[in-house]
């Protein structure tokens, strides 16, 4: 099978099920920004990071292949060979969150983004989530896409900010909080 199929050659692309959309319509940026994410937790992967976080990103991915697949195919075509994302994959974030956090300190400040490698690129991956999220919520606005699947972009950007705080407390890298412009210097 050839990699080039030349049908998208026009502009448009076919989702699960076989309706041709334009490239630029709202579905196709949606699971784009997805793939995106899922991109950068691959590079993420290639930092070698400790074996929880390499564990729950391994899960992570596969998830988020799972939700580009739930994002190309219309509530309308329903098939058993289509993961949907349900309540469950948020679940296994909430509790990784709650994993993580029992080893960290309570933020009592804002935090920038920052520290070692891996923790940077959390929280660029945590930013690119975020707009993942807004494109999934401006296209539910015109089409039903479910409730879990923003819940869990939602629960994801939460896991990917806890992670990146978890990546610095694990190699011993202090956050650098934030400082208001507004507080006197002296």
């Amino acid at each position: 099978m050839k990699i080039y199929t030349k049908t998208g050659d026009k502009g448009e692309t076919a989702l699960f099920g076989g309706e041709r959309v334009p490239k630029d319509a709202q579905r196709i940026e949606a699971y784009g920004s997805v793939d995106e994410l899922n991109c950068i937790l691959g590079v993420i992967q290639s930092l070698q990071p400790d074996k929880l976080i390499a564990a729950t990103l391994q899960k992570i991915q596969n998830q988020l292949f799972e939700l580009g697949a739930d994002l190309a195919t219309p509530k309308a075509h329903q098939s058993p060979l289509i993961p949907r994302i349900k309540l469950s994959h948020s679940s296994f974030i909430e509790k990784t969150i709650d994993r993580m956090e029992k080893v960290l300190h309570p933020l009592k400040t804002f935090i920038l983004p920052g520290g070692t490698v891996i923790a940077s690129q959390l929280h660029l991956a945590r930013t690119v989530c975020r707009r993942a999220e807004r494109s999934v919520v401006r296209l539910s606005r015109n089409e039903d896409i479910g409730d879990a699947v923003i819940i869990y972009l939602n629960r994801l950007s939460d896991l990917l900010f806890v992670m990146a705080r978890y990546a610095n407390h694990q190699s011993g890298q202090e956050e650098v909080k934030w400082i208001s412009g507004l507080r006197k210097t002296r």
